[in-house]
């Protein structure tokens, strides 16, 4: 009886295994057979995010409310190309300009452009500009000269064939002149007027036939020009938006990632944190961290203000500079604001910058709420990231040298000259250094006062931050939707978002820019300090989706106007580099106290454009209704998020109107 049972018991176990096998093979083959997106893993890198479409298709459909264009913003159309008289230049020049350019990505880019159009302005013949970034670096790839480490020459001269004359070097009896230290060579500020130059510099320039320019502040010339030199700031958008073309592996790498961000047939969602140590310091934002990091921006601070870059107190109130808009948004805070907006958790997130003051820790808040947030080390492999930096000499790869030990002979001799008898008992043993305290650029904090110069290895970093800032602009400004969590900082430099934001504006005023004003948002997360994550206020969230929904279209444009261009003309180049295509919509304009346009000055566009974008519209209908059939699902749910209509932000701007203590709903716990 008990074999019997036995014996049974092996059979049940025996086709219940074989049933599971059969489940598993059933599985796998239906797995193998679906699947449109699929990536091959030859074309994408094994990464930690959800590339599966959430719903079966051959395309996926976007929902408006979240992705979709600014209607009021889709008559705005790129146009940079001269409008008036506008000869070539002449080939007997005044002079040569040669300019050493110090600073980031930002910097470099904005400064480029200045020398362009200064270089036009006195008629000059421009040298190549020598990125110091890259020149300071120690053994970086021979391939490279100092321009052609980010940007393509041979682009760049010929595409500005007709503005200015632009050369790969001096002629030979000019260098002489520069070694000798012959030549007189300015700092200009990036505030320095066109008559600075036609006065000072350009008596010189006619003398001695070559100048040099040093520019520090990522800039050489004022950004709001007069109306009469409109074709000046047009010059500028050439330069930045077509001529400035990263040399052609970084721009393919940058595409070949948008590719996979996209892979899954989602949009995707680009975030720039801006935590950078140097504006933190500016600001004096030292409290929003804790711990080294905020001794590190407080020494920073300290340097500015010895070097008179900064006029200001070391320390300030950190929560004060937050409340009036100086200081980031945390990480946190743009997830909860993301939320808010009708953004999935499934949401691709893609973060921007080649640094982030408290490294991947200070992000973790950002992941929790939406899992599929990603850098270019997890788009990218390490052999592509290596690729483009090209072959370099070798460095120390452990430059950290642990004390040395002692002997047994050593510690009974150190025993032996020991003070006077009775002897104390031995001290405990030194806890060990591990290599992890000494690493990076934080480590010499906890053995000394004063920073240290720059190793080879940091200088070298430097030179590969340029590589990788320019791979995720170009991610930034394809991105379906940009939202920056620091931007018009008021130091007067020009900030990565910015840039960014100006670039979407000029190619796609209609994308999904979003333009937050960081007092009201501070203001709006003082009131639900005690409850970040657990309130369940409709009042704010209404607030919160209003403000931000009126940040993606005029009411964003004209305070990006009056905030940001004095500064950089690159972040908002309206009116002068856009056309607008007639429509029914009456023109909104708006000027600002000093006369000029800050909404709504744009010209007409060509008739030969205004057919192209009719033909563009057709094709889009089509799509649409294509895209509206009723066994078409949305991709993501957005319930309560309202779509921002033209009529939206007729009227005054309300950005800073929020009306918070007029409302009895106003309870974190309600």
């Amino acid at each position: 009886m008990k074999m019997a049972f036995k014996s049974k018991i092996k059979w049940i176990a025996l086709f219940v295994l074989i049933l599971s096998m059969v489940s598993l093979v059933i599985h796998l083959s239906i797995t193998k057979l679906s699947g449109p997106y699929s990536l091959q893993s030859t074309l994408m890198p094994a990464i930690g995010f959800n590339l599966t479409p959430i719903f079966d298709g051959d395309r996926a459909v976007r929902n408006k409310r979240s992705w979709g264009h600014v209607k009021s913003l889709k008559s705005l159309q790129p146009y940079a190309n001269p409008r008036s008289s506008y000869p070539v230049p002449n080939e007997k020049s005044n002079g040569y300009i040669y300019a050493k350019i110090f600073g980031g990505f930002e910097k470099i880019r904005s400064s480029i452009c200045d020398l362009v159009t200064i270089s036009r302005l006195l008629n000059a013949t421009l040298v190549i500009p020598e990125i110091q970034e890259s020149l300071q670096s120690k053994g970086i790839s021979y391939k490279f000269k100092s321009f052609s480490y980010l940007y393509d020459e041979e682009q760049f001269i010929a595409s500005l064939k007709n503005d200015v004359i632009i050369v790969n070097s001096l002629p030979e009896n000019l260098k002489a002149g520069r070694r000798r230290n012959e030549i007189h060579t300015y700092k200009p500020k990036s505030s320095a007027s066109p008559n600075f130059y036609v006065k000072e510099i350009l008596p010189e320039l006619k003398k001695s036939k070559v100048i040099g320019l040093v520019l520090h502040d990522g800039g050489c010339l004022q950004s709001i020009l007069p109306p009469s030199m409109s074709e000046f700031q047009r010059l500028r958008c050439r330069v930045a938006f077509h001529a400035l073309k990263f040399r052609p592996k970084i721009q393919v790498l940058g595409q070949l990632m948008v590719q996979r961000l996209r892979a899954s047939g989602q949009p995707f969602l680009a975030f720039h944190p801006g935590l950078v140590r140097n504006t933190l310091a500016y600001h004096g934002c030292a409290e929003l961290y804790q711990d080294v990091h905020t001794e590190l921006i407080q020494y920073r601070r300290a340097q500015m203000i010895k070097q008179g870059i900064l006029n200001d107190k070391l320390s300030v109130d950190s929560h004060v500079r937050r409340s009036n808009g100086s200081c980031p948004l945390m990480p946190e805070e743009i997830g909860l604001l993301l939320k808010e907006m009708g953004y999935s958790t499934e949401t691709m997130i893609y973060v921007a910058g080649s640094e982030t003051f408290g490294g991947q820790r200070i992000l973790i808040p950002l992941r929790a709420n939406f899992s599929n947030t990603v850098d270019r080390t997890q788009v990218c492999t390490k052999q592509e990231l290596s690729d483009l930096v090209g072959p370099e000499t070798p460095l120390p790869l452990n430059p950290f040298q642990p004390p040395p030990t002692k002997t047994e002979e050593q510690l009974k001799e150190e025993w032996n000259r020991a003070g006077p008898r009775p002897r104390p008992l031995l001290p405990p043993p030194d806890r060990p250094i591990y290599q992890h305290e000494k690493e990076g650029w934080y480590g010499w904090i906890t053995e000394s006062d004063t920073e240290p110069d720059p190793s080879s290895v940091d200088l070298r970093n430097q030179a590969h931050r340029l590589i990788w800032d320019a791979l995720d602009y170009i991610v930034s400004v394809e991105a379906d939707a940009f939202f920056p969590g620091f931007h018009n900082d008021g130091s007067g430099w020009p900030d990565f978002s910015s840039l960014v934001m100006g670039h979407r504006l000029y190619e796609s005023a209609s994308s999904k820019t979003y333009r937050p004003d960081r007092r009201v948002l501070a203001e709006l997360f003082n009131v639900i300090h005690d409850n970040l994550y657990h309130h369940n206020n409709r009042t704010w969230k209404r607030v919160v989706r209003e403000h931000l929904n009126k940040s993606l279209s005029e009411d964003g444009l004209i305070r990006q106007s009056l905030l940001s261009k004095p500064t950089t003309f690159l972040s908002h180049p309206l009116p002068e580099c856009s056309c607008r295509i007639p429509s029914a919509e009456v023109r909104k304009q708006v000027k600002g106290n000093d006369g000029r346009f800050l909404y709504g000055g744009e010209d007409e566009c060509p008739r030969w454009m205004q057919l192209s974008q009719e033909d563009t519209r057709a094709e889009s209908a089509v799509v649409e209704e294509e895209g509206s059939d009723d066994n078409s699902e949305p991709e993501y749910e957005n319930v309560g998020v309202e779509q921002q209509e033209s009529d939206d932000s007729r009227g005054r701007s309300g950005l800073t109107q929020i009306p918070m203590d007029q409302d009895d709903e106003w309870d974190p716990n309600d």
